[in-house]
């Protein structure tokens, strides 16, 4: 292999993994973003690596996500673009432009509107595993974390357009509510969940309501004499 030889990688949870851990998901949006994202990759011809939860090794998401980049450069790749699959209006002019960039700069972001990003693509020569792994995975320092450390070792940084991930259910408001095009089945699935959403938080604020108006008309009970 050539050592300036790019790979793809996708760190991304199988359709079963994500409905545990996002509640508000349905096992057929995160299986047509799976196939979205799949695609994405295979439009490029840029060699790609699945990494879901069966190839993940590592107790934390930094332990897992480091891994995974570490396996890609043992394979004799000198630079990897990391995405997932929960970027809605990621595409692979995102990842093209990543490789262009690359060539000036050692490392390029895809930041997301939640604080952390959707795509980075890293030089070999810049990835440092001790480094990596006291990052602030997944919360909303991760960003300033990285452009903290870009000042302090002078790294150099360039960073793509600000898209938005879904993490949460006000995420796919956001994405909804966007300007940018989404295919019409990825469109139907969101608008989906975010209504099953919407009649469960409205089914719990109902219970919740009327639990309060039955505290105020059973002053008699036993058990709220004390109130």
């Amino acid at each position: 292999m050539k050592e300036s030889k790019t790979a793809i990688l996708i760190f991304a949870n199988s359709a079963e993994k994500e409905i545990i851990s996002k509640s508000f998901s349905s096992r057929s949006l995160f299986e047509t973003l799976n196939k979205h994202t799949l695609n994405i990759a295979k439009k490029t011809g840029i060699p790609y690596f699945l990494f879901s939860e069966k190839q993940q090794i590592g107790n934390s998401f930094g332990e897992r996500f480091t891994n995974a980049i570490q396996s890609v450069y043992n394979l004799g790749f000198n630079t990897v673009i990391t995405i997932g699959n929960d970027t809605p209006h990621l595409t692979s002019k995102h990842i093209l432009k990543t490789v262009e960039k690359l060539q000036k700069h050692s490392i390029v972001l895809g930041p997301s509107t939640d604080g952390g990003f959707y795509l980075m693509g890293l030089k070999k020569s810049q990835f440092n595993k001790e480094t990596f792994l006291k990052l602030p995975w997944q919360t909303s320092n991760l960003n300033r974390s990285i452009s903290k450390l870009k000042a302090s070792k002078k790294i150099n940084i360039t960073y793509l357009e600000i898209l938005t991930d879904i993490d949460t259910a006000s995420d796919i408001k956001l994405v909804l509510e966007s300007y940018k095009t989404l295919s019409t089945k990825i469109k139907t699935l969101l608008l989906q969940s975010f209504s099953s959403v919407k009649k469960i938080t409205y089914y719990h604020f109902i219970t919740i309501e009327n639990f309060i108006l039955n505290l105020q008309f059973n002053k008699g009970s036993p058990a709220f004499l004390h109130l």
